[in-house]
């Protein structure tokens, strides 16, 4: 059949691995892949398509739920925008989330580096600190 791709070349187009491809087809993020009577995958640029938009997403945060829920509003053309918009406002608030707690880690870390005096003494303040001590 003309214009479908194997595994590796699909892969390559997308920019994700043939691992990773496999692992969202067994999401069923892809459909119904079509395969040869020896049982390869043959994939046609509808495919690469959907694996660069997950890419996109995965490279967004997203999470493969959110993916999911975002392909599935991607493909339905009677969708409305208010549905998409409010997945991405959600996930924002994550990043916000996950963005504080990732600095009160880095400002605590900062505390207890400027507290050691990092020379031949065994007394440490980084370890006493994780040590709850």
């Amino acid at each position: 059949m003309k214009g479908l791709l194997n595994i590796g070349e699909a892969a390559a187009r997308s920019g994700v691995s043939a691992k990773m491809l496999r692992h969202y087809e067994s999401l069923g993020l892809l459909g119904e892949v079509p395969r040869t009577e020896a049982g390869y995958r043959q994939y046609s640029e509808r495919e690469v398509h959907i694996l660069r938009f997950i890419r996109r997403g995965r490279d967004l945060g997203f999470s493969m739920a959110e993916i999911a829920e975002l392909l599935r509003l991607w493909q339905d053309r009677r969708r409305a925008s208010s549905q998409v918009k409010k997945i991405a406002q959600a996930h924002i608030a994550d990043l916000d989330r996950r963005l504080a707690e990732m600095q009160a880690m880095r400002q605590t870390l900062l505390q207890l580096t400027q507290c050691c005096h990092g020379d031949e003494r065994p007394d440490c303040p980084i370890l006493d600190g994780l040590a709850g001590t």
